[in-house]
């Protein structure tokens, strides 16, 4: 197969500067609505990209599960890789890729957890299938089989039945907090429109990127 042959046109929209929000969350509101019109699968899937401590970078999918104002929430186990990597280095990036309207955006903060009450609702929230599995799972360690992580399932269905079932301390939310957004609109010819929200106090600053 010739790898390097493989290439394509984009040829949907253009991303102009009179067009935009002058606030980077409401242009992001703006896109992920008429992504979501689109009927795009899995519309909310995005690439998270952590760090160690050393500079040691790993990438995963999670889903976007809200934003607003103070920023993009994602859930996940506390003890995982990318947990404890933004445990000890609390700064993230999020890559979010729309192929059906050749857009992506791409996004740089620093992360928090969410309260515990944020975390609290949304579990409650997932179906107790879902949330069994968040409470049993090791996230991220060697497993000696599949059979195991079933037999844990099963035993820990048995144990809460006919409990309140509470979500474990060790799962909940994380909050990545924007210090700018990009978005990438694909255009014929590869001269793209990127356009780079930066914030600045309470404002954004709005500047074009080179393709």
């Amino acid at each position: 197969m010739d790898i390097e042959a493989l290439r394509r046109e984009f040829k949907h929209d253009e991303l102009k500067e009179e067009n935009l929000n002058r606030d980077a969350i409401k242009q992001f509101e703006k896109w992920f609505e008429q992504a979501v019109h689109a009927d795009i699968l899995d519309v909310n899937a995005m690439t998270l990209a952590t760090a160690t401590k050393d500079g040691h970078p790993s990438a995963r999918i999670v889903l976007l599960k809200g934003f607003d104002e103070a920023g993009f929430t994602f859930f996940t186990n506390y003890q995982s890789k990318k947990g404890q990597e933004l445990a000890e280095n609390p700064k993230a990036a999020l890559l979010i890729y729309w192929k059906e309207l050749d857009r992506q955006v791409r996004i740089l903060g620093e992360v928090i957890k969410t309260s515990a009450a944020d975390s609290d609702t949304y579990f409650n929230s997932r179906s107790m299938e879902s949330r069994i599995s968040a409470a049993i799972s090791p996230q991220s360690q060697v497993v000696e089989s599949r059979r195991w992580l079933e037999e844990q399932w099963v035993q820990y269905l048995k144990k809460i039945e006919n409990e309140d079932f509470q979500r474990p301390l060790h799962w909940g939310g994380f909050l990545l907090q924007p210090k700018s957004i990009e978005f990438w609109q694909g255009r014929p010819n590869r001269l793209h429109d990127r356009i780079r929200y930066t914030r600045s106090n309470h404002d954004w600053l709005i500047e074009r990127l080179a393709p």
